[in-house]
C-alpha cells in the first residue's frame, strides 16, 4: 500500500440505521439506531464493528444541519447530545462532517446541476452545482397541511400504504423540479426502490453512492 494512500472511514448516521464501509473494504455494516439512539452509542458501536479496519480519517453523513465542520442542530429521528458532543476526541483522528443527503448527492454527482431527495426515515434534500454541495432542508418545507417529510416519510408509507406515499412523492419531485430547475434529479434513500414509477428527468440511486460521496470529500476538492 502506498504511503500517500488515505485510509477513510464513512460513516452514515440514519434514523434507522449507521452505515459504515472504510477504503478497501469489501462489504459495509449496517448498526441499527432509532428514535433514542445516542452519539455515546454510535461511537462504541462504530469503534467496535470497524475494529478490524485501518483509517485515519472519518467522513461523517449526519441528517441534520452542518455548517463550518460541526454539527449545528438535533437530529430529528435519533435521541439527543449530537450537537455537543466531541466527535474529534471520541475517534481520536480527523473528522469532516458532512448533511447525509448531501454526502449521497456528492456521491451520485455526474456534472450536471444536481438535485438530490433521499426518501429515508424523513427526507432529505441537497444539490450539487459546478463542484459546490448544497445542503437543503426542503423536508421541512409546508406542504399540504403539515411539511414534505411529513407526507413523504417512512412513517407516512407504512400508515396510509404505498399509492398514496408515491402520488406524494410524484408531487413533491414537480415542486422541487419547478423551484431548482436541475439539470438531474437523483432520487436516493432506502425507499425509492418501492417506487412503480420514475418521473421524466429522474433517476434512482443506491445508498452505495453515500460512501462514493464520503471517499470523494477527502479526497476532491468540494466546497461546502
Amino acid at each position: 500500500m502506498e504511503k500517500s494512500k488515505k485510509n477513510i472511514l464513512v460513516i452514515d448516521i440514519g434514523g434507522s440505521n449507521v452505515k459504515i464501509l472504510a477504503t478497501g473494504a469489501a462489504e459495509r455494516i449496517k448498526i441499527p439506531s432509532g428514535a433514542d439512539f445516542k452519539p455515546e452509542e454510535m461511537v462504541e458501536l462504530v469503534k467496535e464493528n470497524a475494529a478490524q479496519w485501518e483509517y485515519d480519517m472519518i467522513t461523517m453523513g449526519f441528517p441534520g444541519v452542518v455548517k463550518e465542520n460541526r454539527i449545528v442542530s438535533e437530529p430529528v429521528n435519533l435521541g439527543e447530545g449530537w450537537n455537543t458532543f466531541d466527535f474529534q476526541a471520541a475517534f481520536n483522528c480527523p473528522i469532516k462532517f458532512i448533511n447525509d443527503a448531501a454526502m449521497q448527492a456528492l456521491g451520485s454527482y455526474e456534472g450536471k446541476k444536481l438535485l438530490f431527495l433521499g426518501l429515508g426515515t424523513g427526507l432529505g434534500t441537497a444539490m450539487v452545482i459546478h463542484d459546490t454541495i448544497i445542503p437543503i432542508e426542503g423536508g421541512h418545507l409546508p406542504f399540504k397541511k403539515k411539511t414534505f417529510e411529513e407526507y413523504v416519510g417512512k412513517e407516512y408509507l407504512t400508515k396510509s400504504g404505498s399509492k398514496r406515499w408515491e402520488k406524494n412523492v410524484l408531487k413533491m419531485v414537480e415542486y422541487f423540479r419547478a423551484a431548482f430547475r436541475p439539470d438531474d434529479i437523483l432520487l436516493g434513500g432506502g425507499n425509492s426502490k418501492l417506487l412503480t414509477n420514475i418521473p421524466e428527468g429522474c433517476r434512482l440511486g443506491t445508498n452505495e453512492n453515500a460512501f462514493k460521496g464520503g471517499f470523494k470529500f477527502w479526497e476532491e476538492d468540494f466546497k461546502l
